[in-house]
């Protein structure tokens, strides 16, 4: 087994071409995939040398790294807000996430541009080019997601019964897959406003998986 490389810790006076680094190699990544962005493109978009760049991140591996858990964290920024604001609007659970999802799709339209595309399905599709350490993370990603939605879930299926046979831990699947896929529908139809719709569409389903028989 060989060596994992590991980019050296920032300092303050590298914080900033880190980032800036990770900014331009992400938007092209997002636009092209990582096999069609080369270093050299990441270093002429970020104004530093290559020895710059390599100081940060000895090879595509620790920059795909790094690129995936500032996502990651970002997406964790993201859920745990909406869902906290729901918890503050609402006691009531299937209510409190009717308000996440309506939360989340609004978070969506408000992007300038639509979103900009998702990290974890480019390396997912991209996956030959990563090591073992990058996919694993990729993975966790994903079953993080599944965790979140499937935690809440259950609190609604506590109080509410569902109206049809349906595993609490496929439906919380479901939520990435219409996020992942709207994401497609929104960047193939130019229409940023694809996404939050179905969101919305997936907030009608839940309401109507649990709402009571009349």
């Amino acid at each position: 087994m060989g060596t994992v490389a590991e980019a050296p810790r920032p300092t303050n006076k590298g914080h900033e071409t880190r980032r800036r680094i990770l900014d331009v190699a992400q938007e092209s990544i997002l636009s092209k995939g990582f096999d069609a962005t080369s270093i050299e493109e990441i270093v002429a978009g970020a104004a530093i040398t290559r020895s710059g760049f390599f100081y940060h991140f000895p090879d595509k591996n620790t920059l795909a790294r790094a690129l995936l858990e500032r996502y990651l964290e970002e997406d964790r920024a993201v859920l745990g807000g909406v869902f906290g604001r729901a918890a503050e609007l609402s006691d009531d659970p299937l209510q409190r996430f009717l308000i996440a999802m309506k939360l989340l799709a609004e978070v969506m339209d408000d992007l300038p541009n639509g979103h900009p595309g998702c990290l974890v399905a480019t390396v997912c599709y991209q996956e030959r080019l990563f090591d073992q350490q990058v996919r694993d993370l990729n993975r966790e990603s994903v079953l993080a997601w599944r965790q979140l939605f499937h935690a809440e879930l259950l609190k609604v299926a506590d109080r509410y019964p569902l109206r049809d046979t349906v595993e609490l831990e496929e439906l919380a699947d479901m939520i990435s897959t219409v996020i992942e896929g709207g994401i497609i529908l929104a960047k193939t139809l130019r229409d940023p406003a694809a996404l939050g719709r179905q969101l919305m569409m997936q907030r009608s389903y839940i309401k109507l998986l649990f709402s009571p028989a009349a």
